[in-house]
């Protein structure tokens, strides 16, 4: 994937003689240490990340981590101390005031916590801001800001005041003033923590809907590693101004840097970080539709298994057959069709633990793993399921219809 952001050893001193107090930091003075003696407050320290065109990357910590004054060096809020931040190869810090207004015009976008609405205008007007800054012609804005304001849902809405909307639907406000720039980078300091847990849930999920539409590069502030990892490409942990760790949820959760991530994640709700594709077992035992009941026999005797997926040529579920179907089958001169099941329940590879849990419980044979051209690529039993609650272990040898 191309690199959309770059920043190569960003610090952030606030204080009146800021870059005087780099060589303290090298030397392994704290934070603390560092306010007291020379009443400079370190912000960020020697932050580089490359980030991804198009991926979702969390920066997470709690809080005085750092991660609202890194944002705010994404897009020179807050002019670095010292470093580099690429957008696009070209390194802003430099750029004068012009150059740096055309990105912040075009380039980058901002969604705040306390939305920033502006009371005396109705949702259009205030979805229209931006472009009106920009001296887009009243009919482009209007066309521009309506077609934003039904990608957030709130279409028919667009004549009420923010006063006359929840929490939840303002925030879908500032999405929507910052999506009608078109940026290609949406930057998001904790713009769900102010909502209740329900609207909070709800927004998560609209985010990701409309990032699978619109595959902007969107960098995510909260200090809820549960929010972090479930909307997050890739997530880094910040403390003391200093990211201590970046990687995919999965990375940080089974090779935790030091004991500092490990019990920042020990609350994590596994069943909403891990996915299908987290548990499942790859067939490795399958049957094609053209075999028959004595191959299905064999393959299940070889396996230790008492029942098996049936698949066409191209890998597509047609069903499955258990051991006992199928020696009754032999016996009675049956084709394999006539003995098939087809009572499988299959979920897609990133269908969540939390929600394969009924599913596997209800189901009476494993759930088959699904991918996007709906082709078999593994299958759960129960035990899988509750094991990727817990732990990372899976007992592969556990009997195939469990």
């Amino acid at each position: 994937m191309t690199t959309k952001i770059k920043l190569e050893h960003v610090s952030k001193i606030f204080g009146p003689k800021p870059k005087s107090i780099i060589p303290m930091i090298k030397q392994g003075k704290s934070k603390e240490e560092i306010l007291e003696e020379t009443d400079h407050t370190v912000g960020v320290y020697d932050a580089s990340l490359d980030i991804k065109k198009g991926e979702v990357f969390v920066i997470m910590g709690l809080s005085g981590s750092g991660k609202s004054t890194l944002i705010r060096c994404f897009n020179l809020l807050n002019k670095p101390t010292d470093g580099s931040i690429y957008i696009d190869d070209e390194d802003i810090v430099s750029f004068n005031p012009a150059q740096l207004k055309k990105v912040r015009q075009e380039k980058v976008a901002m969604v705040f916590q306390h939305f920033g609405l502006f009371s005396h205008r109705t949702i259009l007007g205030n979805v229209e801001y931006g472009l009106e800054i920009r001296n887009v012609s009243k009919e482009e804005r209007h066309d521009i800001a309506m077609k934003n304001i039904e990608i957030v849902g709130l279409k028919g809405y667009e004549d009420k005041f923010p006063d006359e909307l929840s929490g939840g639907m303002q925030q879908r406000v500032g999405l929507a003033r910052a999506l009608a720039n078109d940026p290609d980078i949406l930057l998001m300091d904790e713009p769900f923590s102010a909502l209740d847990p329900l609207i909070r849930r709800e927004m998560q999920l609209e985010l990701l809907d409309i990032q699978e539409r619109l595959q902007k590069t969107i960098v995510f502030i909260t200090h809820d590693v549960n929010e972090a990892f479930k909307i997050g490409d890739r997530v880094a942990v910040m403390k003391d101004g200093k990211v201590v760790q970046v990687g995919t949820p999965e990375e940080i959760i089974e090779a935790p840097a030091n004991n500092y991530i490990s019990d920042f994640i020990k609350d994590i709700d596994r069943s909403k970080i891990f996915q299908a594709e987290h548990v499942m077992i790859k067939p490795n035992a399958l049957v094609s539709i053209k075999d028959g009941l004595h191959v299905a026999v064999k393959e299940m005797e070889e396996n230790g298994i008492s029942s098996v997926f049936v698949v066409d040529r191209g890998r597509h579920l047609k069903g499955i057959v258990t051991i006992d179907d199928a020696i009754k089958g032999i016996k009675e001169k049956k084709p394999l069709e006539d003995v098939l099941r087809h009572d499988v329940t299959t979920v897609k590879q990133d269908e969540y633990v939390s929600d394969l849990i009924p599913k596997a419980l209800e189901s009476s044979f494993p759930l088959a793993v699904l991918n996007d051209d709906e082709k078999v690529v593994g299958f759960i039993l129960r035990v899988h399921v509750l094991s990727g609650l817990v732990s990372d272990d899976v007992n592969e040898s556990e009997e195939y219809h469990g």
